[in-house]
């Protein structure tokens, strides 16, 4: 990875060279709540800068990654201006950015749609009814966006919901299959194989390559996956991209 600016002792963050023209700042080494926010406020502070010779900022699950021109400024002066801007602030307790949306996404659990619920219900010590109150009760946050096209993986659950991978991969999942493992959901928003457990069924359309903005979803967001029926699913999703899903903007 290059060069490593963090302190010997290991604390958190660490600013490390990625390639000729890149850096990567971590918060931990493991994905938790903190440092997820820590990551998406420091790339927002990033982006207020407004430093003209960065030309990439983005977000994984515990770290922000810049890239920049390096005619601009060198790798020190640009280790430099990293170094002083984290010194400003605690940024695991500072706030998420701006203009994040929450979701609430009608879902249906179990059924011939998602005929893994009581697979993965067991496996979190909870009834299948237990299990659907438990995922659409949950609160939970884009965390990043990776695999296909705007795809989000979206966490934390409770504890119990730290179940692993499946060890064989289930053929295909479709469009808008919520899935389960290691305490986070991934939403699809392709038809493709997976190793996560299908425990629901949505409509929504999360890559949409011919609208103004591809990406249904941001990092920051934040989605209830409110349970619905198979009924009321099938109507909302007729002529509708979303399937029913609405939002409202965050403060």
């Amino acid at each position: 990875m290059g060069e490593d600016t963090s302190s010997q002792t290991g604390q958190w963050p660490s600013l490390r060279t990625a390639g000729f023209n890149g850096f990567l700042v971590s918060f931990s080494d493991r994905l938790n709540e903190p440092a997820n926010r820590a990551a998406l406020a420091f790339r927002a502070a990033i982006d207020r800068q407004d430093w003209s010779g960065i030309e990439e900022t983005t977000t994984t699950l515990v770290s922000t990654y810049v890239r920049f021109d390096p005619a601009w400024c060198d790798h020190q002066g640009m280790a430099s201006k990293l170094t002083a801007l984290l010194a400003g602030q605690d940024w695991f307790a500072a706030p998420l950015p701006e203009g994040r949306k929450l979701w609430h996404v009608p879902t249906v659990y179990g059924t011939d749609l998602a005929p893994q619920l009581e697979e993965a219900a067991a496996m979190a010590g909870v009834t299948p009814k237990q299990a659907t109150a438990s995922l659409s009760q949950s609160r939970v946050r884009v965390q990043t966006i990776g695999f296909a096209p705007g795809q989000p993986y979206l966490g934390e659950l409770p504890p119990n919901w730290d179940i692993p991978r499946q060890t064989e991969l289930t053929a295909r999942v479709p469009v808008g299959a919520l899935t389960v493992a290691i305490r986070q959901i991934v939403l699809f928003s392709v038809s493709a194989p997976t190793g996560w457990r299908h425990v629901g069924q949505t409509g929504i359309q999360l890559f949409q390559p011919d609208a103004a903005d591809p990406f249904t979803m941001r990092v920051g967001d934040e989605v209830v996956f409110a349970q619905t029926t198979v009924e009321k699913l099938a109507a909302m999703r007729d002529g509708d991209p979303l399937g029913g899903a609405t939002w409202v903007p965050l403060p």
